[in-house]
């Protein structure tokens, strides 16, 4: 277990939002940190490809409309991505289970990304102070090694220590909870990946109209059973129908009236 847990700890430090290898945060943080992709990465380090991407989308419905202004993080989702979703996947309680770890361990993530924010801050003084002094190899390791090593350490010793001793104990911790916690649990768990997609209608609806379309969607899903394929076609049908068909707006079609309207009285 311990070359997965190491596995699963490299693979957190590379999709960190400060790793530079995959890309910058293209490879890393916007590909392999989305839950839905780690997800499948967790599952199959530890051999369980359905169950990992089962996790990774209900994890993924949670922090779908999540953002980080001005690098306020409300939760880390590089932690909710590998250690929470390997845990997950470790207790064997269903996804709704691993949703409430998830939240639970990106909210306290949260502590770790303030304290490398605090060390990077130290690292950059010490930069200046070797700029000062014209030493160029010290503004190198200041800016670029050490950071980067204090960042790898933050991400990989606590997702290698969660993962490795979570293994042998996460089962036995989760069956000795009272059944009101893991029905709790279960609870939120369920309500949590709603939440998210709420979040994500919010942002991104300007008309409340247009949630119409999203119920039409949650019926063909839901009650019609369509797959994919077919709900992508009927998505494009009523994308054409909006579009050309939509109803003036009142406000042009009061300034497209004649001028001289005006005039009659």
């Amino acid at each position: 277990m311990a070359f997965e847990a190491a596995l699963i700890g490299i693979l957190c430090y590379l999709g960190a939002l400060s790793s530079p290898w995959l890309l910058g945060l293209t490879g890393g943080w916007y590909l392999i940190t989305r839950p839905l992709v780690s997800g499948m990465l967790v599952g199959f380090i530890l051999g369980d490809v359905q169950t990992g991407i089962i996790i990774g989308v209900a994890v993924q419905a949670v922090y779908i409309a999540m953002v980080t202004p001005g690098g306020s993080m409300p939760a880390d989702l590089n932690f909710v991505a590998f250690p929470a979703i390997a845990l997950g996947i470790l207790s064997n309680k269903g996804p709704e289970v691993a949703v409430a770890l998830a939240a639970t361990i990106g909210i306290a993530g949260t502590v770790l990304f303030n304290a490398m924010m605090v060390l990077n801050s130290w690292w950059n003084h010490r930069a200046d102070v070797a700029l000062e002094k014209g030493d160029e190899r010290g503004v190198y390791l200041n800016s670029a090694i050490w950071p980067q090593a204090t960042n790898f350490l933050m991400r990989f010793i606590p997702t290698f220590i969660a993962v490795y001793f979570g293994a042998q104990y996460i089962n036995a911790f989760m069956d000795s909870l009272p059944h009101i916690v893991l029905s709790t649990m279960n609870v939120l768990g369920g309500i949590l990946p709603a939440v998210g997609i709420a979040i994500l209608l919010k942002q991104i609806i300007k008309n409340y109209s247009m949630l119409i379309y999203f119920l039409v969607g949650f019926i063909c899903i839901v009650f019609l059973k369509l797959n994919m394929v077919a709900l992508v076609i009927v998505g494009a049908l009523l994308a054409l129908i909006h579009y050309n068909y939509k109803p003036e707006p009142q406000a042009e079609r009061a300034a497209s009236k004649p001028a001289d309207d005006e005039d009659e009285f």
